[in-house]
């Protein structure tokens, strides 16, 4: 689907252009939804996800119009450390550091409070991050 070999591309539908965004609804399916035997089980799951892509990365698109979303794999790599990573980190040093000085009960709810300030931070910063994250659209 991807030309480049650094770029992830999905299949999506135009939705809407609103100003200098187009948002392009994407089906995210697991695994399990592409499975001959889905019907029978509980684990199916399908997501739509709504990607905004700036107009000027866009080209020449309409609604209805399916398209291709690429973004650098690079940027999924920066999401990845992100959510995963940097949160894993932190919990884990916090409870090492923690558990010399208090009880391993104020220890662990210590590591898991570090999350809240942590998730606070990037909500607060979503913009500044955001831009690190460009999807274009290509054919």
């Amino acid at each position: 689907m991807s030309a480049n070999p650094d770029c992830v591309a999905k299949a999506g539908v135009v939705q809407s252009i609103e100003g200098q965004k187009v948002i392009v609804r994407i089906v995210s399916l697991s695994a399990c939804a592409s499975c001959h035997a889905n019907g029978a089980c509980t684990a199916s799951d399908t997501r739509e996800k709504l990607i905004e892509v700036d107009l000027a990365d866009a080209g020449d698109v309409k609604p209805g119009q399916t398209v291709s979303v690429n973004v650098e794999s690079s940027a999924g790599n920066l999401a990845l450390f992100y959510g995963y990573v940097m949160p894993f980190l932190l919990v884990f040093l916090s409870l090492i550091v923690a558990i010399y000085f208090v009880s391993e009960l104020m220890a662990g709810l210590i590591s898991l409070g570090i999350l809240v300030p942590y998730y606070a931070g990037l909500y607060l910063l979503k913009d500044r991050i955001g831009k690190r994250f460009r999807f274009t659209i290509g054919g």
